[in-house]
């Protein structure tokens, strides 16, 4: 379990990280179904798109720590639960978007069980080691 959560974390942060850039660098372009959104739309996707490369740096760093801090891993997860929640209201407000944003929320939705169960999976597989070892098993 230890290694799931390594590998989901760190490619949950490398994603962000990219899809962060690619907002910055494209704007208004890198979001499917957004058109041409106008000068306000585009300022505010390409800021958006800096604070989810951020983001995304924040899962890098947990997944760089020895071990994965559970309580980080929690915080990152429930932020992204936030996102797909704010999907949801949005779909209540205004309707059905573009196909390739509720595949979005299912992602943003669905991913933070997985991380809230998996947390301390290296944490326990640490302290299980230090106990087989000072128990002399």
């Amino acid at each position: 379990m230890a290694r799931v959560l390594r590998t989901l974390t760190e490619l949950m942060g490398w994603s962000c990280v990219l899809i962060g850039l690619s907002h910055v660098a494209l704007g208004n372009a890198a979001i499917p179904g957004a058109g041409s959104a106008g000068a306000t739309v585009d300022s505010w996707g390409r800021f958006m798109g800096a604070a989810f490369a951020g983001y995304g740096l924040a899962w890098l760093w947990a997944a760089r720590q020895r071990p994965i801090p559970a309580r980080a891993v929690r915080w990152l997860a429930a932020v992204f639960l936030l996102g797909g929640v704010g999907r949801l209201l949005s779909l209540a407000a205004h309707g059905w978007p573009h196909w390739f944003q509720i595949a979005l929320a299912v992602i943003e939705l669905g991913m933070p069980p997985v991380f809230f169960w998996l947390a301390d999976a290296e944490e326990r597989a640490l302290r299980g080691n230090t106990e087989a070892v000072s128990t002399g098993r």
